[in-house]
């Protein structure tokens, strides 16, 4: 498939998976590591009804959260340099 095909289907919104080769796929800078965190469990109930009521898993609902603060925290530091 030639790019403005490829180009012209996907912006009128078709689902161009198909036309992907996906399998060698990386995303930079996302080497991922394991970690422990202890949290006491009123926190980590409180985490699995938030992740429960938004159909996602305590461990996505973690790391959406941390991202979002670091996201935070680093906007906040470039905006007062």
């Amino acid at each position: 498939m030639y790019a403005k095909k490829f180009d012209s289907e996907f912006d009128s919104g078709k689902d161009m998976t198909h036309a992907l080769d996906i399998s060698k796929a990386r995303r930079p800078l996302q080497k991922q590591r394991r970690i422990n965190v202890d949290f006491p469990d009123w926190m980590i109930e409180s985490l699995d009804r938030e992740a429960s009521r938004l159909g996602v898993t305590r461990q996505s609902i973690i790391k959406v959260w941390l991202a979002e603060r670091l996201e935070q925290t680093a906007s906040n530091k470039r905006s007062k340099s």
